[in-house]
């Protein structure tokens, strides 16, 4: 996130739709690892829960079975085959989406 805001004045992606996730998985088809998009989920208050890094609403979700994880505060990645989010450890190194 602070890559995107820094070097390109831009967020990670969140994705309010079903057809914006699919242009999106279509964007990085071609990649060799899923991409970081900007949604974490994390505990707050007793609860988990998933939010947006640039605090836009959340209204819609595409996560893989038993995702997003419970343990520990994760960050997600767009699946580059199947299109579905999965929560990873937010230190990984990986692509990106900034959206602008």
């Amino acid at each position: 996130q602070n890559y995107c805001q820094e070097v390109y004045q831009g967020q990670l992606a969140s994705v309010h739709s079903s057809a914006r996730n699919q242009e999106l998985q279509k964007l990085v088809q071609t990649y060799i690892i899923s991409p970081w998009i900007g949604a974490v989920t994390s505990c707050r208050a007793g609860k988990w829960e998933s939010y947006w890094e640039d605090s836009s609403p959340w209204n819609y979700a595409n996560w893989a079975p038993t995702h997003p994880l419970h343990i520990v505060t994760t960050c997600t990645t767009l699946n580059i085959r199947d299109g579905l989010w999965r929560s990873r450890f937010c230190f990984e190194l990986r692509p990106f989406i900034c959206q602008y």
